[in-house]
């Protein structure tokens, strides 16, 4: 399976009736209403969505077919995926995840810095860790005050880097 996006984590089940608990990868949560189904990390099959919770920081998920806690124990810490066809589209200025990670890094004096390696979700707003051509990591903040420029189409980030930020 691959062009696979993560939209949720397993963390944990939840009472005796096959729910899960999932840490949702995104920044909209009720996404899961959407989807009439998801991929998990592993698996090839689909897994159709039977019913939704919430919590503040979770959703609850139980699946067709998965009725008991002894079924979906083994999900734990599992992605949850969906595939292209899936993809909702984003406002402006705002990224997928996948589409991130892999760009190559300049400056906004045109020196290639590296390329992103991962992306830390803090919840106000992301942090891009860049891996340097010297193998050092660094971290940049996901603002406009730093990243002017992200071009998915040219493969390539723009960053303008306060002094001391990546050295």
């Amino acid at each position: 399976m691959k062009n696979m996006l993560r939209v949720g984590k397993i963390t944990n089940t939840h009472g005796i009736r096959g729910d899960v608990k999932v840490l949702p990868l995104t920044d909209y949560m009720e996404r899961f209403e959407e989807l009439e189904w998801i991929y998990i990390d592993g698996y090839r099959e689909k897994f159709y969505i039977e019913n939704i919770k919430y919590k503040p920081t979770l959703v609850i998920l139980s699946f067709k077919g998965y009725e008991d806690i002894n079924l979906v124990e083994k999900f734990k810490d599992k992605y949850l995926l969906i595939d292209e066809t899936q993809r909702r589209d984003l406002p402006e200025d705002t990224y997928y995840i996948a589409d991130i990670i892999g760009l190559d890094v300049y400056t906004v004096k045109d020196e290639y810095i590296g390329k992103v390696k991962d992306i830390i979700q803090t919840g106000s707003s992301e942090v891009y860790i860049i891996k340097s051509t010297d193998n050092k990591e660094i971290m940049i903040p996901a603002v406009k005050e730093f990243i002017p420029e992200i071009s998915l189409d040219k493969r390539k980030i723009v960053i303008d880097p306060i002094e001391g930020m990546i050295e």
